[in-house]
């Protein structure tokens, strides 16, 4: 079975960081590591928006370059209504249950990862998370660090 990686935002920042810190270099192993296994490492459109909001925010063109090349080497998950309509009902049942993933207002993109993962037609999905707790009660999920 052919495993199939959603990166959040927190590995995606990491493996796309031009610093050469040893967690980002650690994870950019990691990445090339899964691929040459035959794993599908797929950034979700989620992720991308929250590392790609806070490069434009901070004027880091060099920072959304790395994203733009690393995108265009794995594969771009792009949400699609029937994951919002997923995230709706996460979002509602976390609430109904008094466990919200994040204030009401937000919008929330652990529930949208999750249902991004959730209606994903693959096998063995799973999301690389540097904080698998939210997310890992709707899909499978691990710190990246763990998953081998």
């Amino acid at each position: 079975m052919t495993r199939t990686i959603l990166l959040d935002s927190g590995p995606l920042g990491l493996v796309t960081n031009p610093r050469a810190s040893a967690p980002a270099a650690a994870c950019g192993r990691w990445v090339v590591n899964e691929i040459a296994r035959g794993a599908a490492v797929l950034v979700p459109e989620i992720a991308d928006y929250e590392v790609r909001r806070e490069l434009i925010r901070a004027r880091r063109t060099a920072g959304i370059a790395r994203l733009d090349a690393f995108i265009e080497q794995v594969e771009f998950l792009p949400i699609r209504t029937p994951a919002m309509r997923r995230a709706a009902a996460f979002w509602a049942e976390a609430r109904r249950e008094g466990r919200p993933t994040a204030p009401d207002p937000a919008l929330d993109g652990d529930v949208i990862l999750a249902a991004q993962a959730a209606t994903l037609d693959r096998a063995g999905v799973i999301v690389a998370t540097t904080n698998p707790r939210h997310l890992a009660r709707y899909v499978a999920a691990e710190l990246w660090t763990e998953i081998v």
